[in-house]
């Protein structure tokens, strides 16, 4: 009896052959390791570039008659990025789904593995037995950042997340992760003024969910800022391993 990372069961009396994904991230790792079984993902999932599937909307308003149109054996969601309401109405419908609750590195990889073996009944593919090695252990801490998500209102991330283990665990002390920045919870609402108070030695500036550019973002800190790739932040799969290449490289 298979049961997702909220603990609830998934009715699968075969591994999983049609599936449809809610989630960007895991749809480019079911993309990447076995593009066969995916039939379907959200407007939003971007990677591969070449991804050929039937879109179903977006992450927070899923077409769910679209969805149960494909016969999916099971539908991935995240307890993050998709709404319990879509979750719970797929259920009533008869659709299997499989929720994934992910906000270290380390449960993103264990997390996924257990996706790949309890619900398709395949092995980590490559990429996730890199990730893996790249993330086994964190290093000593050498810069000190701060990352904005969004602005009007400017939103940061805070502690308890996925992207501030990944900065730990690749040297970047997130100086917003904790303190009176985490009052208004993972991702606090703060003014340029007040990160820049914080003291990092840079802020970075992803594209992504916010795309911040050149002449769009910068010009709100005194701190240096420096673009970089929000999917790298955030996402969990495939891009952890180039995640790994682009924060260890990363200077003031």
């Amino acid at each position: 009896m298979a049961s997702d990372d909220l603990g609830a069961h998934v009715p699968l009396d075969r591994p999983a052959r049609r599936v449809v994904s809610l989630v960007p991230s895991l749809t480019e790792a079911l993309a990447t390791s076995t593009p066969e079984l995916l039939v379907g993902a959200t407007d939003w999932c971007t990677h591969p570039a070449d991804l050929d599937v039937a879109r179903v909307r977006g992450t927070k308003n899923p077409d769910l008659a679209a969805i149960r149109a494909l016969a999916p054996d099971l539908v991935v969601a995240n307890m993050e990025e998709n709404r319990e309401l879509d979750v719970r109405r797929l259920r009533d419908a008869g659709v299997a789904v499989w929720v994934t609750r992910i906000e270290t590195v380390e449960r993103a990889l264990a997390s996924m593995s257990r996706l790949f073996a309890e619900a398709l009944d395949l092995p980590d593919p490559p990429w996730l037995v890199a990730a893996r090695t790249l993330w086994a252990d964190p290093v000593p801490l050498r810069l000190a950042v701060a990352v904005p998500i969004w602005r009007d209102p400017w939103m940061v991330v805070g502690g308890q997340t996925y992207t501030d283990d990944l900065l730990t665990r690749a040297g970047l002390r997130n100086v917003l992760a904790h303190g009176p920045a985490q009052r208004d919870g993972r991702y606090p609402t703060l003014t340029p003024a007040e990160v820049d108070d914080a003291g990092a030695d840079v802020v970075l500036l992803p594209d992504e969910p916010y795309v911040f550019t050149a002449d769009d973002g910068p010009e709100a800190f005194a701190t240096p800022t420096r673009l970089v790739s929000g999917r790298l932040l955030t996402w969990y799969g495939p891009a952890m391993v180039e995640a790994h290449a682009m924060l260890a490289n990363l200077q003031p």
